[in-house]
């Protein structure tokens, strides 16, 4: 089901109903598909647990990064002006 922006905010609980429903809805913004509505999967979302990384990440993640590497991160592109560079 494709349904348009203005629609949507009207009719969210409905469509948050269906959609929990197992329906799947696009949400269109001028006519264009723009977003999709899904159900969650059975088992909700997947929690975050602390610590699985212990013992993992050694020592040397903390240390500074050398000036090269900050460099690299901060230069722009001269091609397109992003922030970061194009590769």
């Amino acid at each position: 089901m494709m349904v348009n922006v203005h629609e949507a905010k009207t009719n969210f609980s409905k469509l948050l109903e269906m959609a929990h429903a197992g329906q799947e809805i696009i949400l269109a913004k001028s006519g264009k598909p723009y977003a999709l509505l899904t159900p969650l999967p059975s088992g909700g979302v997947a929690q975050r647990k602390p610590g699985r990384l212990s013992g993992k990440v050694t020592e040397s993640f903390f240390e500074p990064l050398p000036e090269e590497e900050i460099a690299a991160w901060e230069r722009t592109c001269s091609s397109c002006w992003t922030p970061t560079p194009c590769f």
